[in-house]
């Protein structure tokens, strides 16, 4: 079912309050096509930046503060585990305080914490910048869709902006891994961080000049049990797969993790099935589109990004390469997102959303079946292939999956429903990252981890593919959303 205006009843989803924020003039039609999506675009960036622009770098820091092989997943996972568990929360508090204002606030908190991760004397205190690193991206991530969604409301202009959205990840997704590699070949580890700075200081400056002010709905409860329980149930997962490299998958820690993890999970259902006021009104979940659409989110970032994660350990600590040599090997993976992205934008408004998301995930799933088979240490012109398409096909289902959630979801809980994509995301992204780490290290003998971790992947991705088939609407998404709830999004 298609999620449409919210329903009346015990308040899970209550109807919009008016603005208690004077509204900004409306920007001229010229500016209005650009500078809001540069803006919020610019914030997106210097978050997906700084997942990829880390992964050839982590080695180089786990040989400079003496970092162990779960230390090294902790300084990637610790970011991505708290942007996965705290973007419910950032949803929400964009949905009640305005999503321009905590947008804003997170591009502070990511700054801030960016410059100590850049100062870390140690592994623990690079880990615990990282965590408020993820918070201030949890912030920042549903603002950037929720902002999108009422600067351009108009169906056309909206899947522009989506797929402009969507490639702007695959360009900080291309850039990172050459820029990472040059940084720390040149002026050191410590400027994967520092290069935030400059970036989010422009983000903050094109928000507050170009993009209007958002509308507060102050009766909007937080249902904090709910995020506690999302937190919870992310952190022990992705805890569980780190330490099974460690311990062994039988070890009763990782089976006891996995266990709470399952148990945190269940307990968000029923605290959501319960509230007066949900964070996640049942309801949005029970739309084949958004569910559908949030679960493929997860399965294909669980493949891309496991797959540059081991692959960028592979090169480095088994073939030898160098950090900007990983960034170069990694290249033609990531440089295919930006160009799917861009291709997949146009070409959903002529063909619909479901065959693009569809085929994109069997590409994907093909290149990493091809990885798989390819042997135990294959040449390296044998892996550009795989690697091509699999970052193809995860960004030319982007685009779609994308405006499947968003269009699904009524104007009050747009925050949420970014919150809820991102969320599954990056969960994905955090257990592809930990499985990946923990197949390397149990299962390194012939390269077999490294196999398998591909093949896990595959999967993962074909999995995505029969889910796109059921989900995602032939139809447009975006112009479904405007004809289920008539003005989904306001004008600033």
């Amino acid at each position: 079912m298609e999620f449409g205006k919210p329903s009346g009843g015990d308040g899970a989803t209550p109807s919009p309050e008016p603005s208690q924020e004077p509204p900004a003039p409306s920007p001229k039609p010229e500016r209005r096509s650009w500078a809001p999506l540069l803006a919020v675009c610019a914030g997106y960036f210097m978050v997906i930046l700084d997942v990829t622009i880390l992964n050839v770098a982590v080695p180089v820091i786990g040989r400079e503060l003496s970092a162990s092989l779960t230390g090294i997943q902790w300084i990637t996972d610790g970011y991505t585990l708290v942007f996965a568990g705290f973007l419910l929360t950032g949803g929400a508090l964009g949905d009640r305080l305005g999503n321009r204002r905590v947008f804003c606030a997170g591009v502070v908190v990511f700054v801030v914490s960016s410059a100590a991760c850049a100062l870390a004397p140690s592994t623990p205190f690079l880990v615990t910048a990282r965590l408020v690193e993820g918070l201030g991206a949890a912030l920042i991530v549903p603002g950037s869709l929720a902002l999108l969604q009422q600067a351009y409301p108009a169906p056309a202009a909206r899947s522009r902006a989506f797929g402009l959205w969507g490639s702007m990840a695959g360009i900080a997704a291309s850039a990172g891994p050459l820029l990472g590699g040059l940084l720390v070949s040149t002026v050191g580890w410590r400027w994967v961080f520092l290069i935030n700075l400059p970036v989010g200081a422009a983000c903050l400056l094109l928000t507050l000049r170009h993009v209007g002010r958002s509308p507060r709905r102050a009766t909007r409860a937080l249902d904090w049990p709910a995020q506690v329980a999302v937190v919870a149930g992310a952190a022990l997962l992705t805890g569980a797969l780190n330490e099974a490299g460690r311990r062994g998958w039988s070890d009763p820690v990782v089976l006891g993790g996995a266990a709470l993890a399952v148990l945190a999970a269940v307990a968000f259902l029923v605290r959501e099935r319960l509230a007066r006021s949900p964070a996640l009104p049942l309801e949005l979940l029970r739309s084949r589109a958004m569910g559908g659409g949030a679960a493929i989110g997860l399965l294909f970032n669980f493949g891309f990004y496991g797959m540059v994660f081991t692959a960028s350990l592979e090169f480095q600590q088994q073939r030898g390469f160098s950090a900007l040599e990983t960034g170069l090997a990694l290249f033609p993976a990531v440089a295919m997102t930006m160009f799917a992205s861009v291709l997949s934008g146009r070409l959903a408004r002529r063909t619909g959303d479901r065959p693009l998301v569809v085929s994109g995930m069997l590409l994907a799933a093909l290149g990493l079946a091809g990885w798989a088979a390819a042997g135990a240490e294959p040449a390296y012109a044998l892996l550009v292939a795989p690697m091509m398409a699999a970052g193809f096909g995860t960004s030319f289902a982007l685009t779609g999956s994308t405006a499947t959630v968003m269009g699904a979801a009524p104007p009050a809980y747009s925050g949420t429903a970014s919150a809820l994509f991102n969320t599954a995301r990056q969960i994905g992204s955090a257990t592809g990252v930990a499985l990946g780490g923990s197949l390397l290290a149990t299962a390194a003998a012939d390269g077999a981890g490294l196999r398998v971790s591909m093949a896990a992947g595959a999967l993962a991705y074909l999995t995505a593919a029969v889910l796109a088939w059921m989900c995602v609407p032939g139809k447009s998404p975006t112009a479904q959303g405007v004809e289920a709830g008539k003005g989904a999004g306001p004008r600033a």
